[in-house]
């Protein structure tokens, strides 16, 4: 497999494949076990680890979720087994090609089928150094070009042995590492102050808020407005709701007798349903908010929108250049929604779907299903649905500034609320109802225009502070890139003539290599002499034939000629699978000879 890297290596580094820098690669670069070897339904909660791709980052074990397996099916497995300080390589996923340690507190475990173990089986390769070069970009862009799939990215372990790697003196190596490590530390101690500024920035950012609608934002500006009260203000709301009503019943009534006169030949006009009546906010309900200022009022958010709902719960068909349809999937992080990457439908799916509501300009979008209260203010006049998962906010722009109501469904007030009303189920979900019985705190329409000016005042500043901290971020992960990039070129650190250089130290790899092989063929020649004398070496039918009742596929292999390979195990399984027949007990496999 050749690699043009595109620069000059120094004269005393040599690039080699992987396997290259292994006695025995076969056994020291290995997979996990086949799918249906190692089933989900066999994990514990205790026993022997299982690693997955799940616990893998670069440079980074992620000891999150771990599973277990028995003793007894480790010891099959054992082919696949870790031990503490092995390198674990995902060869599935986006990105394939991410590597990391085995941490020391788990002394032994097995790999699930997606992940490749790496263990140096000799004195002249620094296991530090060949996990920083797998993260390197030179390794990375090999990665690149090898994985095949798109749906699911994948390398094959035969592949992975032969990629190239950059082999300078083992001492160069030791002094690569160490740099690498002193730098690495100064930008994790970077990092971690970062992080902490990002953390202290949203904690501010949710105490703004909360300040906000507890009214201590414009406490001086009251002093000197004197604005009116809250309860005026929800007298010109419920007025406007119920002309809105009536207008709606007014053109449905109207809809129904076109609908007559053409026949009734279309689906009937839906009919519009009654206006609600929300009750007096409890006590119980806002006790725990704090105290609002004496011309504030608690009212529900179903109380000051014209409506709160969803489209009709029917999947829409695509449609080519159609009308954009969005899912929760579509709103991203920072309050907007991505229209470029979302579904689109025909003219009259959209018009059947928004019988009920559409999403228009001042309106707020919340989802209701898995990523709850990352809501959207709509500010386009484009024509657009958002699926069933979202409830729609109809909000009244004339009265309440649909700013001010947007800012607090982001408050920590909306936060306990959904707390109160989730459902947990296998995805979280709250419903319409829910949403509209949500505690709201009114205030004047120009004191909120004040809290708006205010907020986005302050607000913005964080942005920006936040928008420093991410570009910070971004260019010390591009600075670890360049260190690794620099160390495995050989412009790290200074080379030493003085040094053995690495064709040395390949001579020497294979020599080992030569004496290694030759001691496992006198073994290999001796051993089945000895088994010979005391028990004849079987194969898995005459295994399987010694028991009149079905074994365990674990015992069947320790007792077969194969015990020492697991893979040629599955090969001989293979070829005689018309004559054996598996049989389940548990989460346990039995073998047995069919009759």
């Amino acid at each position: 497999m050749s690699q043009n890297i595109g620069f000059k290596l120094p004269s005393s580094w040599l690039q080699v494949g992987l396997s290259d820098l292994f006695l025995d690669p076969k056994n020291n670069i290995v997979d996990g076990p086949f799918g249906s070897n190692l089933k989900a339904s066999e994990y514990r909660e205790e026993g022997i680890p299982v690693i997955r791709i799940q616990n893998i980052d670069r440079n980074r074990f992620i000891d999150k979720n771990i599973n277990y397996v028995t003793e007894e099916k480790a010891k099959f497995l054992l082919r696949h087994s870790f031990i503490s300080g092995d390198i674990i390589i995902t060869k599935l996923g986006t990105p394939v090609g991410k590597a990391c340690f085995v941490p020391a507190k788990y002394e032994n475990g097995i790999l699930v089928a997606d992940l490749i173990r790496v263990r140096i089986d000799n004195d002249y390769i620094n296991e530090k150094f060949l996990l920083y070069q797998i993260n390197s970009s030179f390794l990375i862009k090999q990665f690149e070009r090898f994985t095949k799939g798109t749906t699911r990215p994948r390398i094959n372990l035969s592949i992975v042995r032969e990629l190239k790697f950059n082999l300078p003196p083992l001492k160069e190596q030791e002094r690569i590492v160490a740099v690498i490590e002193e730098l690495f530390s100064d930008l994790d101690n970077g990092v971690a102050n970062l992080k902490l500024a990002q953390k202290q920035l949203k904690v501010y950012r949710q105490a703004l808020l909360k300040h906000a609608f507890e009214g201590k934002l414009t406490e001086n500006w009251r002093k000197v407005n004197k604005p009116e009260s809250a309860k005026k203000l929800l007298d010109h709301i419920k007025e406007e709701r119920k002309r809105r009503y009536e207008k709606e019943l007014n053109d449905w009534k109207n809809a129904v007798i076109l609908w007559e006169k053409a026949g009734k030949k279309e689906k009937r006009p839906s009919r519009i349903s009654r206006l609600k009546v929300y009750s007096e906010v409890a006590f119980e309900a806002i006790n725990s908010y704090g105290n609002l200022p004496n011309n504030w009022q608690w009212t529900k958010l179903g109380e000051v929108s014209y409506k709160v709902g969803d489209i009709d719960h029917k999947m829409p068909k695509d449609f080519p250049d159609g009308i954009p349809y969005l899912s929760t999937g579509n709103i991203l992080g920072d309050g907007t929604l991505d229209f470029s990457k979302s579904k689109t439908i025909s003219e009259k799916d959209y018009i059947q779907l928004s019988r009920k509501i559409k999403p228009e300009k001042h309106d707020i979008i919340f989802p209701r299903y898995g990523t709850i209260g990352r809501n959207v203010l709509v500010k386009t006049d484009s024509k657009f649905l958002v699926s069933y998962s979202c409830a729609i906010i109809k909000t009244i722009p004339s009265l309440i500034n649909e700013k001010y109501l947007y800012y607090f469904t982001l408050s920590p007030v909306i936060q306990k609320e959904i707390t109160k009303y989730i459902v947990q189920t296998t995805q979280a979900n709250i419903g319409i109802s829910s949403i509209e019985n949500f505690v709201f705190p009114i205030c004047s329409k120009l004191e909120q225009n004040q809290i708006v000016q205010e907020l986005e005042n302050i607000l913005s500043m964080i942005d920006n502070l936040e928008q420093v901290i991410n570009y910070s971020l971004l260019r010390s992960d591009v600075l670890r890139h360049s260190i690794l990039k620099k160390a495995f070129e050989g412009k790290l650190v200074e080379q030493d003539s003085n040094e053995e250089p690495a064709n040395e130290l390949l001579k020497k790899i294979k020599f080992e290599k030569a004496e290694y092989l030759k001691n496992q063929r006198q073994e290999n020649k001796i051993a089945p002499q000895k088994i010979k004398k005391m028990n004849q070496e079987l194969s898995i039918e005459e295994v399987l034939k010694t028991s009149n009742e079905p074994m365990l596929s674990a015992d069947v292999w320790l007792q077969s000629k194969h015990k020492d390979n697991i893979e040629d195990f599955y090969t001989e399984l293979k070829k005689i699978q018309s004559t054996v027949k598996e049989l389940k007990k548990g989460n346990e496999s039995l073998l047995t000879l069919e009759k």
